[in-house]
């Protein structure tokens, strides 16, 4: 009868035939349980830290995207501004009174060089800033003197001493104006 008797602190394991202690079982349970806590952990720090990548990633697309959609909207800003001068040039040189009926057909020529030259750059996205007669913005107008001109409202543009040029939305040279006050 005393070989029936078991130790109540005891567990015979069956399959390995060894005995052992149910403080021990609970104890490895319970180291068990706190390293699948500790695995979940880091399982979800490392789940959190992806998100946080692929947001990041995510960014980063959107922001080459814009800066490529910029870059393309803007190729030809700097030719552009190379080419407004030569705008003025020919604006100035057309404004010339032709006499002479030889020198005429020079003039015509200027002419057809000047529409192709602006036509490209509207193609590209170029427009002049309207002025005269529009009310003053400083974001498209630079104001270079204020008059006193009957029949214009205050601060309307009352004269353009220099045309101002847009690319698309980007004001590349803003209009220099005279301004009623």
């Amino acid at each position: 009868m005393a070989e029936e008797e078991k130790d109540t602190n005891t567990v015979m394991n069956e399959s390995e035939g060894t005995e052992e202690n149910p403080e021990d079982i609970v104890s490895e349970y319970t180291e068990e349980q706190t390293e699948l806590e500790k695995v979940e952990q880091e399982r979800d720090e490392i789940q959190e830290r992806m998100l946080r990548v692929q947001a990041d990633f995510d960014n980063f697309r959107r922001r080459t995207q814009k800066e490529k959609e910029m870059d393309r909207k803007y190729r030809s800003q700097s030719l552009t501004e190379e080419l407004i001068p030569v705008l003025d040039n020919f604006e100035r040189a057309l404004q010339t009174e032709v006499k002479e009926e030889s020198a005429q057909g020079f003039v015509d020529g200027m002419k057809m060089v000047y529409n192709q030259l602006w036509s490209a750059l509207e193609k590209e996205g170029v427009e002049v800033i309207s002025a005269q007669g529009e009310t003053f913005d400083p974001h498209v107008h630079q104001a270079m003197m204020q008059v006193e001109e009957e029949g214009y409202e205050s601060n309307v543009v009352v004269d353009v001493l220099q045309t101002g040029y847009k690319l698309n939305d980007r004001v590349i040279r803003p209009a220099m104006v005279k301004v009623n006050q």
